[in-house]
């Protein structure tokens, strides 16, 4: 049987001014800068809040491309190697979808992007200038989002600490609404001598609670209101 993999983008878009004057596209990933060059920053671009089959990437990124001016002296798989190299994209693999999806966003971290009004006014200018989505559509970015019940307790939680998937999948199947503090989360997350933060998002992989968090996620991340980060 062949394996499934998705692929997707993580960190946060921002722009920096170099010592020439000049705007630089910049990434922010687990406290660091990557720079990327163009044609890398439309590859990024295009799977920025998607969730991606391989044999997507090349035509998104190819849609994409045709709207910007700038010389390409690489192909799109090329940069894809570079981005997952650099780690600026992830992938994930399974036997069916849903194990590679599980695979992709289990260990991912959950920052909630929904209450950034920059972020959100970057994302429209980057729908309606790149990608040509017309105003009319883009301008739901500003609309308040409405969520399933695993959706809210995702983003509730999400807003406490910064967890991974994996690490919520516990809070949910321990009914665990609030972390009162530090200690309080440690002490729900690793209750036991055999799970760590190395191996939770194998331990939490057969939870009754793992799917309807897992489809949460994604579905939250494909509507614009997370972001992946990774430490």
């Amino acid at each position: 049987m062949t394996r499934k993999t998705l692929y997707t983008a993580i960190g946060r878009f921002v722009r920096r001014t170099n010592g020439c004057g000049r705007s630089c596209p910049v990434i922010l990933l687990g406290g660091q800068e990557y720079l990327m060059d163009m044609q890398e920053m439309v590859l990024w671009t295009s799977l920025n809040w998607r969730i991606s089959k391989r044999e997507e990437i090349g035509a998104a990124y190819e849609k994409t491309a045709a709207c910007a001016c700038f010389s390409s002296d690489r192909s799109w798989e090329m940069c894809v190697e570079r981005l997952l190299t650099r780690g600026l994209l992830i992938s994930g693999s399974g036997e069916t979808e849903y194990d590679a999806l599980y695979d992709l966003l289990g260990s991912l971290n959950i920052i909630p992007a929904d209450g950034s009004f920059g972020l959100r006014c970057l994302t429209f200018l980057k729908l309606t200038l790149l990608e040509h989505v017309s105003f009319s559509a883009a301008r739901k970015l500003f609309q308040k989002d409405n969520r399933t019940s695993e959706e809210t307790q995702v983003m509730q939680l999400a807003r406490q600490a910064l967890l991974s998937t994996a690490e919520i999948i516990k809070c949910v199947e321990k009914d665990i609404h609030r972390l009162h503090n530090e200690k309080a989360l440690l002490d729900t997350l690793y209750d036991d001598s055999d799970t760590t933060s190395d191996n939770i998002a194998s331990m939490m992989k057969t939870s009754a609670s793992t799917k309807p968090v897992v489809l949460a996620v994604a579905n939250l991340y494909l509507r614009q209101q997370i972001i992946f980060e990774r430490v």
